[in-house]
């Protein structure tokens, strides 16, 4: 394809440096070695079943050390293919190819020409809102270390495609090979898990390295794309802003503790001090002038340079805060207050130089970089980021089932929901204090109490949500408003209850609904509710079909419910970047949602791997942002059409009988937990230090106890990615070859978020390979359980043709060729792996029962991790 021109000539000339490096390290036998096997992975690709023969054989002749280097060596091909892909994305070439060349101003002209008017256009720009939510969901397995190295490789190649200075081109070079060395020389598996501050510390480098430019120049490039169209954006206007999981989020993972909240919490005002101190003193040599308002004069005084004295003045006091965070994490006695600094303390200054700068008709100076640090302000604060709690319901149902029984009360875990409710609502309006002064709780309430405890300490700007796992009853959200209370929470933080299972979806408008017909409740929430929609649990439940289905009917239902009530609903999306998990486009997920869902704004995880695919460099971010930005004006003004009674009949019908294929395996088989365990490198997941949290949410339990994140990324590394096409198609092959053709025919052609289902399902397809996956069980899976492999491939494939005789296809993704393209380039590089992590699956297990030396033991496993960790970066979006 003539758009990945340039993307396949900087990938080879990548993979050349590569080359030279490891001839450099092991010698060219080594290299031509590499070669012959790339070269069997391209054959193998093309459909040459020899050459995979081939593959294996020379596997087995390999010993463990050599398998490590070879497992290196691919591993290196694809990252440094991702990384002239992210590159490629952004440049002209690439943009010029891609489906939204120019989102924004291709956005608001398509609706200007389409009739909507200039006063409904701007009513939409104020209602537009972006949350970014990152997490620490570990399928991120590069190390950070590489990150920054990788990222400044991403930063030479833009001299690569100009090319018409020689000796920056020749300088490129040298640096190109100097990090190609680096990385290969650097160990890219970490030695241990990263601890919650650690993501959280990764999570600040993000905003540190890419979004502190990105978010300034991505609204300087919406502002100005805004007022060629009469619109207007407010300079106090926060159309993005950024929220964190990292140091929050404690549901299953013990690491996370009220003491870890708090000091995430503030080495983020440590870090966004830091940054805000570095751009006021480059702002303060900039702004170097004298004239300035009466009313500005005397807030900075009497000095000749009265902008450069206030932001010196307010510089200092950030260095101050900088200094007291120190003093406090390092054990000194430091009051707290003397570590916060409020937004207000410095926007209310900020926002002075620039009313008078403009008073004194220097409003291009005010517009300069003093405008992008006020917006840095809006969007970032000085907490950095809002960091959400998340906490599992039984948690909170313990603690206060604790309480009851000390205070004689009875034992609240075992009451009906009525009565529940009757005795919250009856302590959230009492006036006298419910917590006794000499209880002493258990650990796990006591742990529950300390982080409320230290929400209270901290200003309400320091938070997003208080997120409830696995809420179900409208009491699950009432505990946790008055252990807020009890706790000191004197404000009303947002408590957004997350539906993840297929019933809790179902139920999420009754228990919304009740909630709101509560008075104390409606006081409570002044109009704004917030409510989380959970992918992973809910596609792991009942199969990815149904759940899509679920999560529509669950957000329209609310959507409807939020109107009656008169109330703005912000639905948050617990997204992950596998289709398994509620990934995919965001641009095509977006548009297809129902009509009214993102009126509150938008709110989304970005998760694991995918934070450094959209936003780990600062043109990426950009671009990112306008992506989201273009999809929800669009969506804001243009929604898509409800449903169809005779679609939505279809559609009940199509989730009910592909859960029910999906459950009969998944559930119902006795082979399958046995056959996913063997065909899978799930076990040896656990032995990859991805990230601060367990696999399990508790210790015991089969496929049901499992996170829906290694559910997915095990089933990635074999290339059969059950969970995110398994009973979909089957359901949708039933109603086709039955009476409802014509049907299937009009929802995808228009129903956005049907055709979006079956977009993403031929992206699955794309990046599934039934011979592989049959390589894996044949290999791995015990004799009696082959027959499952043979059965779950065969259906593959068939669900695959049917999914092209349904789009009348005969190729996947044929109209999206520019994705297309992304997912072949990389397919010679993980051809290799995949054979590679077969034999070193096989040495390993055998390695456990025959007790091999722990020496060798090692080698193996390591030689394992690095597969796994090429494969995930070869198929991108595994979480």
């Amino acid at each position: 394809m003539a758009a990945h021109a340039q993307l396949r000539r900087q990938v080879r000339q990548l993979g050349e440096t590569l080359g030279r490096t490891i001839a450099g390290a092991h010698g060219e036998a080594w290299l031509e070695r590499v070669e012959a096997l790339r070269h069997l992975g391209k054959a193998a690709r093309e459909g040459d079943l020899s050459a995979r023969q081939k593959m294996a054989e020379t596997f087995r002749t390999h010993n463990d050390e050599d398998l490590l280097v070879l497992a290196r060596a691919f591993a290196q091909f694809l990252n440094l293919a991702n990384i002239a892909e992210q590159h490629h994305t952004v440049s002209p070439a690439g943009r010029a190819q891609q489906p939204y060349p120019n989102p924004l101003p291709d956005t608001l002209e398509r609706l200007r020409t389409g009739g909507v008017t200039q006063a409904a256009r701007q009513t939409a720009v104020n209602k537009l809102h972006m949350d970014m939510v990152l997490t620490a969901h570990p399928t991120e397995v590069t190390r950070r270390t590489l990150i920054h190295k990788y990222s400044e490789l991403a930063s030479e190649l833009w001299h690569w495609d100009d090319g018409r200075d020689p000796e920056a081109t020749r300088d490129a070079d040298r640096r190109i090979e100097e990090l190609v060395s680096q990385s290969w020389h650097t160990e890219e598996i970490r030695a241990t898990r990263p601890t919650p501050v650690d993501e959280a510390r990764w999570g600040f480098a993000v905003i540190e390295n890419s979004l502190w430019d990105a978010v300034p120049r991505f609204l300087r490039d919406y502002e100005s794309t805004l007022a060629e169209h009469e619109l207007d954006l407010p300079l106090a206007a926060r159309p993005v802003r950024f929220s964190s999981w990292m140091g929050g989020d404690r549901d299953g993972n013990p690491n996370v503790t009220a003491a870890v909240t708090e000091q995430v919490l503030l080495l983020a005002r440590w870090k966004a001090a830091e940054l805000f101190a570095d751009t006021l003193h480059q702002l303060g040599s900039e702004l170097s002038m004298a004239d300035c308002t009466e009313e500005f004069r005397t807030l900075a005084g009497d000095g000749p340079e009265p902008y450069r004295a206030l932001l010196k003045s307010l510089r200092n006091r950030l260095l101050q805060v900088k200094e007291a965070i120190n003093r406090r994490l390092s054990g000194d006695r430091v009051a707290l207050e003397d570590c916060l600094l409020s937004d207000d303390a410095l926007l209310t200054p900020l926002q002075a130089c620039h009313d008078s700068l403009c008073a004194c008709g220097l409003d291009v100076i005010a517009d300069g970089r003093l405008k992008d640090t006020l917006r840095r302000v809006h969007t970032f604060g000085t907490g950095l980021q809002r960091l959400d709690i998340r906490q599992h319901s039984e948690y909170h149902l313990n603690a206060l089932g604790e309480l009851t029984r000390y205070l004689g009360l009875g034992d609240y875990t075992h009451w009906t929901e009525e009565e529940k409710q009757a005795f919250l609502l009856r302590e959230l309006a009492s006036r006298r204090p419910l917590l006794p002064r000499q209880w002493s709780p258990s650990p796990e309430t006591r742990e529950v109490l300390d982080t409320c405890r230290t929400i209270s300490r901290f200003p309400p700007e320091s938070f997003g949500l208080y997120v409830i796992s696995m809420a179900s009853r409208p009491s699950d959200v009432l505990a946790v408003q008055l252990l807020l209370r009890e706790c000191g929470v004197d404000w009303a933080m947002p408590v957004a209850p997350l539906f993840e299972t297929l019933d809790d979806l179902n139920g999420a408008t009754e228990t919304i609904g009740a909630l709101l017909n509560i008075d104390w409740y409606r006081g409570y929430i002044q109009g704004q509710q917030a409510v989380m929609i959970g992918y992973s649990d809910s596609a792991k439940d009942a199969g990815v079909l149904a759940a899509n289905w679920a999560q529509y009917r669950a957000q329209e239902a609310l959507v409807k419910l939020a109107q009656t009530h008169d109330l703005t609903l912000t639905l948050f999306h617990g997204r992950g970047g596998s289709i398994g998990r509620g990934g995919g486009p965001a641009h095509a997920a977006i548009l297809s949602q129902p009509p009214g869902s993102v009126d509150g704004g938008l709110r989304v995880t970005e998760q694991g791997e995918m934070i450094r695919f959209k936003f780990g460099l600062p043109d990426l971010a950009v671009r990112s942002l306008q992506l989201y930005a273009s999809a929800l004006l669009e969506a804001l003004l243009q929604p898509p059409p409800e449903p169809q009674p005779a679609w939505r009949d279809l559609m009940d019908r199509l989730a009910d009988e592909s859960c029910r294929h999906y459950r009969a395996v998944v559930r119902d088989d006795p082979d399958f937990v046995p056959f996913f365990r063997a065909a899978t490198p799930e076990q040896e997941l656990a032995k990859l230090p991805l990230g601060s949290r367990p696999t399990k949410r508790k210790k015991e339990g089969g496929v049901e106890s499992l996170r829906a994140i290694p559910w997915i990324f095990a089933w990635s590394q074999n290339r059969l990615l059950l969970p995110s096409w398994l009973g979909a198609v089957e359901a949708i092959r039933t109603a086709r070859d039955g009476q409802d053709a014509a049907t299937l025919d009009e929802m995808s052609q228009d129903w956005p978020f049907f055709a979006t289902r079956l977009a993403m399902l031929e992206m699955v397809f794309m990046k599934t390979d039934a011979d592989l996956s049959r390589a894996y069980a044949e290999r791995l899976v015990p004799a009696e359980l082959q027959h499952l492999g043979q059965t779950l491939a065969d259906r593959l494939l068939a669900d695959a043709a049917t999914l092209k005789a349904l789009l009348s296809e005969d190729t996947l993704m044929r109209s999206d060729q520019w994705n297309r393209e992304s997912i072949l380039l990389r397919e010679p590089y993980i051809e290799p792996l995949h054979w590679l992590q077969i034999e070193l699956l096989a040495r390993e297990r055998q390695a456990e029962r025959e007790q091999w030396p722990a020496s060798r033991v090692q080698v193996i496993e390591k030689a394992l991790m690095v597969t796994i960790a090429g494969i995930a970066a070869g198929m991108r979006n595994t979480g």
